[in-house]
């Protein structure tokens, strides 16, 4: 890393002038701080990044990076950079040192480092073994979110409107309390467009509105409620939620951003699983351990896709084992934030720093995920599924012999042309690539291995250097290899997931006792494989790494949970019957969902509310720690999370419950000078907050307005047309031709998820990071929003179906096309100003003019 200079030169001058004039003695400044802040990861017991600081020669030998530090050069000495915190990361890993430790380092460098002996062994105890018993602090489950919800008595209310909701008694309790008056009830044309936005995603049709705003039951709101949560578009509304949470997208991202082609699958589950109302306890289940439940569906086993959502590099892991340990980093943040709203993945290195969350904690809960493998599960009957494998297998089995052949042939050759194209590379790589593999270092085992693999010679550059008979022979093995091809099965449907498999990575050293890293033994095949027996499955060993660097292996690691959400602990494996996996997953899915789990009933409940109210009781939705918000309601919040969890997890009587409380039907224009003094951010919720449609509802809208809308649901997703410009900077995975029509004009939720990248309409509209999960969108108020909503190509051409449609549906009488564009766009007639206003507009201005304008209002886009 390059320091910058101005940096260097200002800690130099500023330690400088602290200790101008005096000599630093090595045996009392310099020689305490490295044995106690430094010689324990780089001396006797570890030697992380190969550095030893016990001597002058290993120091001045140095490391990875090279050597300690340059006597005399404070400014080109690693040793000092890093404890000085110019250059990351910043050392040593457990603090900091104090001003006047960094100082007397750099004047020790700067007077040349003599050393006047060398560095004892450490103490007996090996850090690792501190680390790994590592205790949880006194009082670590007194924090809120540590504590089991509990749920109190409802408060007791005399004003008629806020007594039949327990949310209304809790919120009247607060509102009194802090002298805030609540606003009146909104009207019924903002209601039913309020419930449509907020529960399908989309606005009401005129007809839809009539019918509420007509209809005079007592118990019209409910039946309103009802209905919609039986339509099949709340799960397309309700599930997108969900899968910003599981961070689902349609390709791997990163560099190559390959395609996915089995990854709608899961999308399709999840809407699915909203729409039938699965108990969430049984989402969980199904999304970690759906391979691993008693009555195995294609559902469950789409399901399992939840954990394999995760951005992935495009090489295997036999080249590089460290993306594995990223990819399970992966999972652990994603269950952490988005099921149990905690940093679980800040333990990955070292203990929390905010949180009680111990580093092994972090390891433990991979052991339980460890023994997972990618797999593509067939959603046929079991004996089609052997049948296709089968042929297949076959088929392998003779092209590969007819492949092999052809490499014989053509491998002398392409080692011979491929050496000048390593030729471009810079000269550390090329050294990589010269140096024999089992004298290779790590870094140049990843150059090596990158360039090795993506330098390719082609089959055409090889035929011109064959001899005849050569080339005669690969073009009849290219044949017979065509025409075994052409006996290949249909293919069969398949959903990508994961289950345990054979998988071995084992670090030497790596075992009960820990041990320095010393490299690495890897037993690993192509990938990872399937256990096919016999006897049951045992999963393989999962270790604890030191500063999370997995050639420096601790103790063998048990499957466990988060230390501080359970006092007895909980079982860790549950397998099924026939043993065939570790039944490790369904053991953590059945903790999160358990009575005994303080967090998650509260997480969900929250989500729910945050996304009918667009702020949650507590803001951070996906961190319940010490750096995150506390709630502003309290008991309402373990109220709710109480009565989600034993009113059988049902997320849809979550809705009733809320949306038939008087505070969901408050109006949000209301404004009281009085209550603004006193809570200008509406923190204590006492009007309805107004909330900014997300991208997806935004698109949808105007295609639903436009009356251009394809409902059609599930199934591949689509790709909208994209400007020429931005298709040109594409460089990786697929973006498909696709008429501009009804076949890319369905809801938002199946367009193509590319991560490389983002649909240009939702990224301006605040879409979320697809390689991570997400609890709360971000919601900005930029320029490129307008710009786009006036410019953009798509909405121009349905501002202009919209007019069409306008026209279609009142041919001649221009003051009722205004009331109806008003309608459609708006759920609501214009008022007497903008009925004026708009009769004035039509008589300069084409209808396509005014349904653009109309599209481009803020009411269209927010939620009021």
């Amino acid at each position: 890393m390059r320091v910058p200079r101005i940096a260097l030169l200002s800690l130099a001058t500023a330690s400088t002038l602290l200790g101008a004039g005096r000599t630093v003695s090595f045996e009392k400044e310099i020689k305490p701080i490295l044995e106690a802040r430094c010689v324990k990861c780089h001396g006797a017991s570890l030697q992380l990044g190969k550095l030893d600081l016990r001597s002058a020669q290993s120091a001045l030998k140095g490391g990875e990076k090279g050597p300690a530090y340059t006597a005399g050069n404070p400014a080109q000495s690693i040793l000092y950079k890093r404890v000085a915190g110019v250059e990351k990361p910043a050392m040593p890993m457990d603090g900091t040192l104090t001003p006047a430790e960094v100082e007397a380092l750099k004047l020790w460098i700067e007077q040349g480092a003599k050393w006047e002996s060398e560095i004892g062994k450490v103490a007996t105890k090996n850090p690792l073994q501190e680390l790994e018993e590592s205790k949880l602090p006194p009082g670590a489950r007194e924090w809120w979110s540590f504590k089991k919800p509990v749920r109190v008595a409802v408060p007791r209310v005399s004003d008629t409107r806020w007594s039949k909701s327990p949310i209304d008694a809790f919120l009247k309790k607060e509102w009194d309390a802090k002298g805030l008056q609540p606003a009146p009830p909104a009207d019924k044309r903002t209601l039913v467009r309020r419930a449509y936005l907020d529960l399908l995603g989309l606005p009401p049709t005129p007809a839809e509105t009539r019918e509420f705003v007509n209809d005079q039951r007592p118990d019209a709101w409910s039946q309103l409620i009802d209905k919609l949560l039986a339509s099949p578009h709340y799960g397309e509304r309700w599930g997108r939620h969900w899968l910003d949470v599981a961070r689902y997208a349609d390709s791997n991202g990163y560099e190559h951003d390959f395609d996915r082609p089995n990854a709608w699958r899961y999308r399709d589950y999840v809407i699915r699983s909203f729409n039938r109302d699965t108990p969430f306890d049984r989402f969980l289940l199904e999304q970690l351990a759906g391979d691993e439940v008693e009555n195995v569906t294609d559902d469950t086993l789409i399901a399992t896709g939840f954990l394999r959502n995760y951005a992935k590099v495009g090489f295997r892991e036999k080249d590089n084992p460290q993306f594995r340990f990223d990819y399970l980093d992966d999972m652990i943040a994603t269950l952490g934030r988005g099921v149990m709203g905690m940093t679980v993945h800040c333990a990955r290195c070292h203990n929390h720093k905010f949180d009680p969350i111990l580093q092994r904690d972090y390891y433990r809960l991979q052991a339980s995920l460890y023994s997972y493998i990618e797999v593509e599960h067939p959603l046929v009957p079991k004996d089609q599924a052997t049948a296709f494998r089968q042929k297949n297998e076959e088929l392998d089995a003779k092209t590969g012999k007819l492949k092999n052949r052809i490499a014989e042939i053509e491998d002398p050759y392409k080692l011979v042309l491929v050496k000048p194209k390593y030729k471009r590379f810079p000269k550390n790589v090329q050294e990589a690539i010269e140096t024999p593999e089992e004298l290779r270092t790590p870094g140049q085992v990843l150059l090596a291995n990158q360039i090795i693999r993506t330098t390719r010679v082609s089959s055409e550059e090889v035929a011109r250097h064959l001899k005849p008979q050569e080339l005669e022979e690969v073009r009849k093995l290219r044949a017979e290899i065509s025409a075994l091809e052409e006996q290949r099965p249909a293919p069969i449907p398949v959903a990508m997931g994961i289950t345990d498999g054979d998988y071995r990575f084992v670090p030497d050293g790596a075992g009960d006792e820990p041990a320095p890293g010393k490299g690495v033994k890897r037993e690993l095949t192509e990938g990872s494989y399937l256990h096919k027996g016999p006897g049951p499955y045992v999963a393989p060993p999962s270790f604890f790494l030191y500063g999370g660097d997995m050639y420096s292996p601790g103790g063998l690691m048990k499957p466990g949970f988060v230390s501080v959400l359970f006092e007895n602990e909980p079982p860790v494996e549950r397998p099924p019957a026939d043993r065939r996996t570790s039944g490790r997953r369904r053991a953590l899915a059945e903790w999160l969902a358990s009575a005994d789990n303080p967090t998650v009933s509260r997480v969900m409940a929250n989500r729910i509310w945050h996304h009918h109210f667009g702020r949650g009781i507590f803001a951070t939705l996906d961190n319940v720690g010490k750096t995150g918000e506390r709630p502003t309601h309290p008991e309402l919040l373990d109220w709710l999370a109480v009565d989600f969890r034993e009113g059988g997890w049902s997320i849809k009587r979550m809705h009733r419950l809320i949306m038939n409380s008087q505070a969901y039907q408050m109006a949000s224009s209301y404004t009281s000078e009085g209550n603004l003094s006193k809570d200008i951010d509406n923190t204590w919720l006492w009007r309805f907050r107004q909330q900014r449609l997300d991208a997806e509802v935004v698109r949808d809208s105007i295609l639903a307005t436009a009356g251009s809308l394809n409902t059609l649901m599930e199934g591949p997703a689509v790709f909208p047309v994209l400007p020429r410009e931005t298709l040109l900077s594409m460089r990786n995975g697929i973006w498909r031709k696709q008429n501009d029509g009804p076949e890319t004009w369905r809801r938002s939720v199946y367009v193509y998820r590319k991560r490389g990248l983002p649909f240009p309409l939702f990224e301006v509209f605040d879409l979320p990071d697809q390689t991570i999960t997400c609890g709360r969108r971000n919601v900005s108020t930029v320029a490129t929003q307008a710009l786009t909503l006036m410019n953009n190509e798509f909405v121009l051409d349905h501002s202009k179906r919209f007019a069409q449609r306008v026209r279609e549906l009142s041919p001649r009488d221009k003051s009722e096309q205004l009331e109806l564009a008003y309608e459609l766009a708006l759920s609501r007639p214009p008022t007497a100003e903008e009925r004026r206003i708009g009769k004035e507009f039509l008589e300069k201005n084409s209808m396509e003019d005014l349904t653009h304008v109309l599209m481009n209002l803020s009411e269209f886009l927010y939620i009021r």
